[in-house]
């Protein structure tokens, strides 16, 4: 039985991967013009991003605590910060001692919690001079209960019949914006740009973006284009459509909630083809879909990660989102240690790092990434067979002169493979054992929940 997963393996594949060729890290300001591929900036194409929870990442919550954490996740091999909401948070209706991130009080503040704006600013300042890009999490489907436009703007808001704003689902401790008003579609637009410019930050991650009108979208992204064109915009939002409005990227809800049934033993690792079918012809031929095994959402409500794909599970899943065609990839605070439960919205609930025990996984993924084209977002994929397909994933990517195989044991169960495509045979190089292994064409084990990837 072959064995891919050892510390000595993980250790192995880094010195690997360092000795490979990489991009030169970009200039930390906007180039104009624009550099794209596909219309997305290129600094995406084999990029990854990482969510940052700020008030629940160190004992202090802050900007400036956090800032400790860049050397090593620089380390890691991340690319793209994500930081969850910084604005001030509504008191009015406020859920819990602090509130949730995503109930606004003030679109040009910052949430004290954090620190000031100067202290975000200099976050920014170092994160970039040091090759990160960030991304910032915007509300505008929605504000806080006390956010100052509910008295100078009150026409800014949907209402009752009585003129009260209105909530939401059981978000009350937020009021829902009114998009037929053309100065409140445009005083948003405003408030977005004001982070670009004062700030530097490279996009947002939108909140709720299914909320809003395609028409403000269609209209939003190019002005903030205008501002920079190097931005991406990431939706949190499961439909072709937001690709049409002019967003990068947006959620695979769908495949998500597919690899947790799979997970599960309640469907067959082939239930993935019927998934990305249907994305592949629905969506426009340059859409990115943001794969993730968690994120503060699934991570807070529904135990994702370390409930839904416990221990060893985990692995085969986050190899995946790590290397399916047309995505970017997402690691969620606390994932690398790995914190092995959910994270409060409401209270301080810090996340205990201390052996990061996956972070030699997540940075062998993260630096095969951005060192093999075969693997940016463009490069094309195949599947190929190798076994039971109950079990079994496989599947080819190639660009460039370049070609990744990965082989995944979806299942709970030791699985024999057979590798019968004669490209695939040779001697490529096992990226997590870090050497070149012979492929024959005589089969071989994998163990449960077993994974490997090979680089030609």
């Amino acid at each position: 039985m072959k064995i891919y997963f050892s510390i000595i393996a993980l250790v192995s594949g880094l010195l690997f991967l360092n000795s490979c060729d990489s991009p030169k890290e970009k200039d930390v300001k906007s180039e104009t013009p624009a550099v794209l591929i596909d219309g997305h900036p290129d600094w995406i194409m084999q990029g990854n991003i990482y969510e940052v929870n700020v008030r629940q990442y160190t004992p202090e919550g802050t900007f400036k605590a956090f800032s400790a954490s860049l050397p090593r996740l620089k380390e890691m091999g991340v690319q793209t910060l994500w930081f969850m909401p910084v604005n001030p948070i509504s008191k009015v209706d406020r859920k819990g001692a602090l509130g949730s991130y995503y109930a606004v009080s003030d679109y040009y503040g910052i949430n004290p919690e954090y620190g000031t704006m100067d202290d975000f600013k200099a976050l920014v300042k170092q994160a970039k001079t040091m090759g990160f890009k960030i991304i910032i999490d915007w509300v505008p489907n929605h504000t806080g209960a006390d956010h100052y436009w509910l008295k100078t703007n009150p026409d800014f808001y949907v209402t009752d019949s009585s003129g009260k704003a209105v909530s939401q689902f059981d978000w009350s401790d937020t009021r829902k914006l009114n998009y037929n008003n053309t100065v409140m579609a445009d005083s948003m637009i405003q408030t977005m740009k004001y982070w670009l410019t004062e700030t530097g930050i490279d996009g947002f991650r939108v909140d709720v973006a299914w909320g809003l009108p395609d028409e403000f979208w269609k209209k939003c992204i190019p002005e903030l284009k205008k501002t920079n064109p190097n931005i991406f915009m990431l939706a949190e939002a499961d439909g072709a459509q937001y690709h049409n409005d002019g967003f990068d990227a947006s959620y695979p809800w769908t495949i998500f909630h597919m690899m947790n049934k799979i997970a599960a033993g309640e469907r067959p690792a082939f239930a993935l083809d019927s998934v990305i079918k249907t994305m592949d012809t629905t969506y426009p031929a340059s859409a990115i879909r943001l794969y993730f095994t968690s994120n503060h959402d699934e991570n807070s409500w529904n135990k994702a990660d370390y409930a839904t794909m416990p221990g060893p599970i985990h692995a085969p899943f986050s190899v995946l989102t790590q290397t399916l065609a047309r995505s970017v990839p997402l690691v969620y605070s606390g994932q690398e240690e790995p914190f092995l439960d959910s994270i409060s919205f409401f209270y301080k609930d810090t996340i205990s790092f201390g052996k990061f025990q996956r972070a030699p996984f997540y940075k062998t993924l993260l630096e095969l990434r951005k060192s093999t084209p075969a693997l940016a977002a463009n490069a094309s994929s195949r599947k190929v067979v190798v076994g039971d397909e109950k079990a079994l994933y496989a599947y080819v990517r190639e660009a460039a002169g370049k070609k990744v195989l990965v082989i995944l044991n979806l299942s709970a169960k030791e699985q024999t493979i057979t590798i019968k495509d004669p490209s695939l045979l040779g001697e490529p190089m096992n990226v997590f054992m870090g050497s070149k292994e012979k492929l024959s064409d005589k089969p071989w084990n994998m163990e449960p929940w077993g994974y490997v990837i090979y680089v030609y």
